[in-house]
């Protein structure tokens, strides 16, 4: 995973609350092994009745997408961010995500940004007025801000940290290889090996 410091780009808006994985990422679409090749499945059903916002010439492109409340609800595939990222969302905005969904995403190197409702909404006018107005969400500030604002968000420490560094659960691991080794060297011999 590539580490995550800041992502700038311009904004989408999904001016909807209680999106859930089912809605982002269709459960036919789950039958694949890899990571990649979600993108053009994101929002399938929505997308499928035409006119759908992120579909509009003005928000192509967009690397940050800015929602309602409660995103990623529902079921707790990991497919949901491979979806955006995939799309090529870097960041998500949002009052609030499902925990499932918001650890998913940060495990994939996903940016998911917690705002309050107020601030949010001022983010979704803005694109509203001008949908070129980019914003930048600085990961190791921990602000997201543009041209007329200038947020500040939290986030677990944990998570900002693997971000930063661009680890998984796995090369967080390997960060400890010579410990592990050692003990591997040292371990008594009764107990079991893995080979």
């Amino acid at each position: 995973m590539d580490p995550v410091k800041a992502v700038s780009g311009r904004m989408a808006p999904l001016d909807l609350a209680d999106v859930d994985t089912d809605q982002i990422i269709p459960k036919q679409f789950l039958k694949r092994i890899e990571r990649t090749g979600y993108g053009p499945f994101l929002f399938y059903d929505w997308r499928a009745r035409g006119d759908f916002v992120l579909d509009r010439p003005e928000h192509k492109g967009a690397s940050v997408l800015v929602a309602g409340a409660n995103f990623g609800c529902g079921s707790s595939r990991e497919h949901a961010p491979w979806a955006l990222r995939d799309f090529g969302f870097k960041a998500i905005i949002a009052p609030s995500f499902a925990d499932i969904f918001r650890n998913n995403c940060y495990k994939t190197g996903l940016l998911a940004v917690t705002l309050p409702e107020s601030q949010v909404r001022h983010l979704m006018d803005l694109v509203a007025e001008d949908p070129t107005v980019e914003a930048i969400v600085d990961l190791k500030a921990q602000r997201v801000h543009g041209d007329g604002f200038d947020y500040r968000f939290e986030i677990d420490p944990f998570a900002r940290e693997m971000l930063l560094g661009g680890l998984d659960d796995i090369s967080l691991v390997e960060r400890h290889d010579s410990e592990i080794a050692a003990y591997e060297k040292n371990r008594p011999e009764w107990l079991p090996a893995v080979k």
